[in-house]
């Protein structure tokens, strides 16, 4: 093979070598942030991590569904004392919520604010524990071929809990179970104003945290006597 022949080969083989998937790793952003979906039963903790190769000296942030910022870093931004830190490293950002409600279903977002700013999603699937079922429907006493219809209910399961009758060892075969929405998940709202106590020429801040199941996606702010409402937000 002569020498223009041999130098095409290596320029060819080199260009093969680098532009191979993972020859280089060019294809690889080392500044993409990656997490993991996570499942917790309802009154649990669950722990959020997030993990980053390259930070390019940028702190790494959590934000819950509603895009409001849980930590920057080491550094709180929501006062919800369930949250808590666990780990915070320019490659690491973990957090913890204790005693998890449905309402905290939803998708976290794990954010750094490199250029461009880049992000990963973390869903939550909260668990409920049904309560204790509840008979209803019988007496103290029957007589001989009476008739009597029982209700098997039990609330707080998601997902929807299946309901079996027995008689001892012998498994019995009623209605189909109807599934019906927890009353006690109803939408709610809190306002918490910053400061709690302004003065007059103070900058104040309302914030609105709202609860339920499905987690509320809109908020509507109105005040008294105030036409047409104020800004609408998520």
């Amino acid at each position: 093979m002569g020498a223009p022949a041999a130098s095409l080969l290596l320029l060819l083989l080199l260009f093969a070598c680098c532009w191979a998937p993972g020859g280089a790793n060019l294809s690889q952003d080392d500044s993409q942030p990656w997490t993991s979906d996570e499942t917790v039963v309802a009154g649990g903790t669950v722990v959020l991590k997030c993990q980053v190769k390259d930070h390019e000296d940028s702190s790494l942030q959590w934000s819950n569904p509603a895009q409001q910022t849980l930590y920057f870093g080491e550094k709180r931004a929501l006062r919800d004392n369930r949250i808590q830190l666990v780990t915070s490293t320019p490659h690491e950002l973990s957090i913890s919520i204790s005693n998890v409600a449905l309402a905290d279903e939803g998708e976290y977002t794990c954010s750094i604010f490199t250029m461009p700013v880049r992000t990963a999603k973390s869903l939550v699937t909260v668990l409920g524990i049904p309560q204790k079922p509840i008979i209803t429907g019988y007496k103290s006493s029957l007589r001989e071929k009476d008739t009597a219809t029982l209700n098997c209910q039990s609330s707080g399961s998601k997902p929807a809990a299946r309901l079996t009758w027995r008689k001892g060892d012998q498994e019995l075969h009623g209605e189909p179970t109807r599934i019906q929405e927890d009353p006690n998940d109803t939408p709610t709202a809190m306002i918490r104003p910053d400061p709690p106590h302004p003065r007059e020429g103070q900058k104040l801040l309302l914030h609105c945290e709202g609860r339920g199941n499905p987690v509320p996606q809109q908020y509507l702010w109105e005040k008294e006597g105030s036409v047409p409402p104020l800004k609408m937000t998520q």
